[in-house]
């Protein structure tokens, strides 16, 4: 007998084939062997398998979302503003994603706590996938919303433009795409799996806490230009004056911090990046303190 077909006992001695537990429904192994196999099968079945919402999908993102009824489907901007709608998600702290589409375009954009946290279409992603769909509803794009359990959307958040090497930690969480299939992982713990493959293997880490997309240039300039305080925004800063007590009735305290940030010199794209501040709640603040004169386009 080869030694490959031999397994040695606590002393040493040789024990045979026949010295072998019984087959039990074709199995063999120790009973401790077989108790444990029985463990792992009965956790693969808590673990569930999600079925992918785009079958085949080109974008990284897309071909890993899975299915999921929408809340929300066939807007369009004849009867529904975009921007409106996601402050409305944003409000409500959503979870789930958005799908537009036009003739044979698609877009995608992913939401965590109601902020829009990563985009993809057909050649973009990130900040130009999410102007991508903006541009596919102006243009008369059919829109849909998938919600999803927030630790779900939170594995999909760090999906980009590319997967990185797989290096599983007792804190990993995100997605292992493989040539076989996906695992979802929260924290180390396999969440789910899924029947969506890379033809190579990599991961997709999530951030800790994913941040806010912000919308190019080309799309939100107003974002990204710099203003000067004029002096009643000055005086808005300064507690002693009337025109402070005026401006905190208006806007609070949150609006003090916005107006003081752009005296900064911090375009409100900056602002939005570093206090996790929704954009689309920015702009009509920029509209207001031109209006009333506390700044001006540097």
């Amino acid at each position: 007998m080869s030694d490959d077909l031999r397994a040695a006992s606590a002393d040493g001695d040789v024990v045979f084939p026949h010295d072998a537990p019984e087959a039990e429904n074709g199995v063999t192994g120790t009973p401790a062997e077989l108790q444990q196999l029985d463990v792992n099968e009965e956790l693969a079945e808590l673990i569930p398998e999600l079925s992918p919402m785009f079958h085949g999908a080109a974008p990284f993102l897309a071909r890993f979302l899975p299915q999921s009824p929408a809340t929300h489907t066939g807007l369009n901007q004849n009867f529904c503003d975009l921007h409106a709608f996601l402050k409305y998600l944003h409000e409500h702290s959503w979870y789930g994603y958005l799908h537009a589409i036009l003739g044979d375009q698609s877009a995608y954009v992913l939401l965590y706590e109601g902020r829009t946290v990563t985009a993809a279409a057909a050649s973009a992603t990130g900040e130009q996938a999410l102007g991508e769909l903006l541009n596919l509803y102006e243009q008369g794009a059919s829109l849909s919303a998938h919600p999803l359990p927030a630790h779900y959307a939170h594995v999909l958040s760090g999906i980009g433009s590319r997967a990185w090497k797989f290096n599983l930690t007792e804190d990993f969480t995100g997605l292992h795409a493989r040539p076989t299939g996906a695992i979802f992982y929260v924290r180390g713990e396999i969440v789910a799996t899924m029947p969506a493959t890379l033809p190579y293997e990599g991961a997709f880490p999530a951030p800790l806490r994913p941040q806010t997309l912000i919308l190019p240039r080309s799309l939100a300039g107003w974002a990204h230009h710099h203003y000067a305080l004029t002096l009643r925004g000055r005086d808005a800063l300064n507690a002693i004056t009337d025109v402070h007590q005026v401006f905190r009735m208006q806007h609070g305290s949150g609006g003090l911090t916005f107006l003081r940030a752009l005296g900064d010199k911090n375009t409100p794209a900056e602002y939005a990046m570093r206090s996790d501040v929704a954009l689309h709640d920015l702009e009509p603040m920029i509209q207001d303190f031109l209006k009333t004169g506390c700044i001006k386009e540097a």
